[in-house]
């Protein structure tokens, strides 16, 4: 994968790149795109937008190596300890005559996936250190020849895909800091003069190979950030494997090309709507295995991910970084065994479903919704189970029934209001992390626009994405390490968010700034009359306080500023804004406020 702890600069370059490339042409043109129509794409794609969550492995030499060298650990990523490390070609080929994984159980692979209700799989034929794990024809440089295990572990695992109902998908690099091809300079490598069609032709017999002998589903790219690959190159090569098989799917950092984008580590505040996008994650903090990673993420984290992506119409690619021996981690294989079993409750609310008719994030949850002939099913996912046991959805609709998923035969009461339906939900929720609420709607959704609602606990949070922004030159930032409010070079520039407050009080004020130099800014904090934002406003109090942020390490080193404790007296409408303090005023990033009750 493109991320490592030094990459970030590359990483961000490659989402940004992934957020501009947009689907194939539909005729074929000057770059050898193969014609297809926009019902035949759709057909295409049907199966991926329906599978929701998949598994990506990370398996190769690196995983031998587990995270050191000559027993020095590496400080980046398993995966790129090659690079990182600088390590010659010459003498990172010994890791080859010590990999020998005779634990490997393909079938234990795919029943883990299977089991963890995952839909596809797809695994590292070559990463960007250059080792093949399959047999190929091009070079000796692979897991049959040059390892003693002899095992063609993708024909394996493909097969055993096939028996357990999941799609075998592969991953390619496109860099490869092994071959005599592209010169040893690691990340990023470049080809050597004259040699780029030598390794193009290279490319292409082991990518023909994996079609014709492993027939993947997807097929994976990365690498393409490598200097002299083009978009012209990917074009190529995407018409060449098209021409293989038409009914292969191509991800977009093939570079050029591409049926759909793949933020990396990063789940986009409000999805990529009209394109069809990947979400792919580690549960750890690296790819491949590295045997001192054990800082994994919560199976609540997990599954809430795989909520959250689904409704904004995205896919989830979480990733397993198995051993030298051909395990999968314990620590992995618990947290796909806990999410297998929400799955297996609730699948029905991810896979197939379309992506939340609700443009603002919802207090309590998130919303997957389905069309079925001229009518609509919503499942409310409910993180924050509320205290008082009213669910307010926003929507003018009359609702048909709503019943909990794991009671459906039992109708839930509703209660058509001035801010929506109010569902009455029972108690206790029937899943501590996210339970589905299920809802039948005739027609389509009628959604009410509200502000930012509170949440059940009293706290309200400001994204940045959900900022009103006013002057020439600020803008919202999207993307990995980003997703936040930048370009504030002119102190007239300001930013205010709208917000609903149901439990008022006092609350501290804290907001994620990152600031290369110290700076002054302006909080305010106005209460609105009137019950909905387009109703007339009379001003009831305005709060202004100044705030300061200290020096961070650069744009993309984020600290939690204090910004005030400020008193909301009444529930209604408030505005938070930030101005700049002219004299004081020094660009700064904003990536969120937050409003917590004070205790």
């Amino acid at each position: 994968m493109l991320t490592n702890t030094n990459l970030f600069k590359q990483t961000s370059f490659s989402v940004l790149l992934a957020l501009c490339v947009l689907i194939p042409a539909r005729a074929a043109d000057t770059t050898g795109l193969p014609r297809e129509t926009a019902k035949q794409h759709d057909a295409r794609m049907a199966w991926w937008r329906d599978a929701r969550f998949g598994m990506f492995i990370h398996w190769g030499l690196y995983s031998e190596a587990a995270g050191y060298w000559n027993g020095q650990p590496t400080s980046g990523a398993g995966e790129w300890i090659m690079s990182d490390m600088r390590i010659p070609r010459a003498q990172y080929e010994t890791l080859a005559p010590r990999f020998d994984p005779v634990k490997f159980d393909a079938d234990q692979w795919a029943e883990t996936a299977h089991n963890a209700g995952m839909k596809y799989l797809v695994i590292t034929s070559k990463h960007h250190e250059g080792f093949c794990m399959f047999k190929t024809a091009a070079t000796d440089y692979n897991v049959v020849d040059a390892a003693p295990w002899h095992t063609d572990p993708l024909q394996a695992l493909s097969k055993a895909c096939r028996r357990h109902g999941i799609k075998f998908c592969v991953y390619y690099s496109i860099m490869d800091w092994h071959s005599p091809d592209q010169a040893p300079a690691y990340n990023p490598t470049s080809f050597v003069p004259g040699q780029k069609e030598a390794y193009i032709q290279y490319m292409e017999t082991e990518l023909k190979e994996l079609i014709t002998q492993y027939h993947p589903a997807v097929l994976w790219f990365d690498g393409q950030w490598m200097n002299g690959w083009t978009d012209e190159d990917g074009q190529r090569l995407y018409g060449y494997l098209r021409a293989l098989d038409p009914k292969l799917i191509i991800n977009n950092r093939i570079k050029g090309a591409g049926d759909y984008e793949t933020p990396e580590q990063y789940i986009p505040p409000n999805g990529l709507p009209g394109r069809d996008w990947e979400t792919c994650m580690t549960m750890n903090d690296t790819w491949g295995y590295k045997r001192d990673d054990n800082n994994w993420k919560s199976t609540q984290t997990l599954i809430r991910n795989v909520v959250d992506i689904a409704s904004k119409g995205g896919n989830y690619l979480l990733n397993v970084g198995p051993t030298g021996e051909g395990l999968i981690p314990d620590a992995s294989i618990e947290r796909l065994t806990e999410i297998g079993r929400w799955m297996k409750v609730n699948g029905v609310a991810i896979y197939g479903t379309s992506a939340s008719p609700f443009t603002r994030q919802l207090p309590w949850g998130r919303c997957t919704s389905r069309t079925s002939g001229h009518n609509t099913i919503l499942y409310l996912h409910v993180f924050d189970w509320p205290a008082d046991d009213k669910l307010v959805v926003p929507l003018s609709n009359k609702i048909r029934r709503a019943s909990l998923l794991v009671d459906r035969s039992t109708p839930l009461r509703m209660e058509n209001g001035e801010d929506g339906v109010t569902i009455f939900l029972p108690q206790h929720a029937p899943d501590e992390i996210s339970s589905t609420v299920v809802v039948k709607l005739d027609g389509a959704p009628e959604v009410i626009t509200v502000p930012i609602l509170q949440n059940n606990d009293g706290t309200i949070l400001l994204r940045a994405s959900d900022a009103a922004l006013h002057g020439s030159q600020i803008q919202y930032e999207p993307g990995p390490g980003h997703d936040n409010i930048g370009y504030w070079f002119n102190p007239d520039d300001s930013a205010d968010w709208t917000f609903r407050v149901s439990h008022p009080g006092e609350f501290r004020i804290t907001a994620e700034i990152a600031a290369p130099g110290p700076t002054s800014f302006q909080v305010s904090v106005v209460a609105q009359g009137g019950r909905h934002p387009m109703a007339p406003l009379s001003l009831l109090n305005e709060t202004k306080q100044i705030g300061k942020a200290d020096i961070t390490q650069g744009y993309f080193d984020y600290k939690t500023v204090t910004m005030g404790r400020f008193q909301i007296p009444a529930a209604g409408d408030v505005t938070l804004a930030v101005h700049p303090v002219k004299d004081g005023w020094q660009p700064m990033n904003i990536r969120s406020i937050k409003l917590e009750p004070a205790r």
